[in-house]
């Protein structure tokens, strides 16, 4: 679990994030949505240590990450798993090699324990087949599983999604939706996803924060999200009907 507690952010003169509370629970695809500049960017980089508030705290199972020092800090950064918007595989290392390197750089097992690790992270991304390709002899879609598999295979507490699904056709990102999702709920991780993609609400919404223009504007899941009373989010939501015309897709398949 990570708690937001009273978190203020600024840039010079410019407040970008206001008083804002939230608890991100394990277990449960948490999203933060908003439009471009709302400051959900910025909250995820602050929760993940990237940007130091101003006001409030950060805890993850109650550890101030304010109040940690650089040993604490690093024991942290092992247990979290990160999702890059481009996917972020090295082009000159096959998909086996990619999900091998956080191994290399942080765990102390043994080799074998090792490619028993990376084997196990690839089968349940469905990328056993292409373990021997590079990333340019795949789709974006494996690429971005690949990069699940990675983000998971240091078993980690905590798996932050910048933007999962950018670049990711309608069928391909409800598939990479799912195995967020899936991988969630299976290893009990505290995710939290950054998207502007309503989709993704309706698909894996447990938990969304709505941010705008600084503030929180709203807090709930994905059933509850049409019944807010919040016109700055019904905006968001309907401002596109692009998930209603995949869910039918979706269901005619």
């Amino acid at each position: 679990m990570i708690e937001v507690k009273n978190v203020t952010k600024s840039f010079g003169d410019l407040t970008v994030l206001h008083d804002i509370s939230a608890v991100f629970e394990s277990g449960k695809t948490n999203l933060i949505i908003g439009q471009s500049g709302s400051g959900k960017t910025v909250l995820m980089k602050s929760v993940i240590g990237i940007h130091q508030v101003d006001k409030g705290q950060i805890l993850y199972d109650g550890r101030d990450i304010a109040a940690m020092g650089k040993k604490e800090m690093a024991k942290l950064r092992q247990e979290v798993g990160m999702l890059f918007q481009g996917s972020a595989l090295f082009d000159s290392m096959t998909v086996e090699q990619n999900v091998r390197f956080p191994l290399e750089m942080f765990s102390d097992k043994t080799r074998k324990e090792w490619d028993e690790r990376v084997e196990f992270c690839l089968s349940r991304v469905g990328l056993s087949h292409a373990a021997k390709l590079f990333p340019s002899e795949i789709s974006g879609g494996m690429q971005k599983r690949a990069a699940i598999a990675r983000a998971i295979v240091l078993q980690p507490k905590y798996l932050f999604c910048d933007e999962p699904n950018s670049g990711l056709d309608p069928r391909t990102s409800l598939t990479i939706d799912q195995l967020i999702h899936e991988i969630t709920q299976e290893f009990n991780i505290t995710t939290i996803v950054n998207t502007h993609d309503m989709n993704s609400v309706m698909e894996i919404g447990d938990h969304v924060i709505f941010i705008h223009k600084g503030y929180k504007g709203w807090e709930g899941d994905k059933e509850t999200i049409f019944t807010s009373g919040n016109q700055d989010l019904e905006d968001l939501v309907f401002a596109s009907n692009l998930y209603k015309k995949v869910k039918k897709y979706h269901s005619l398949e």
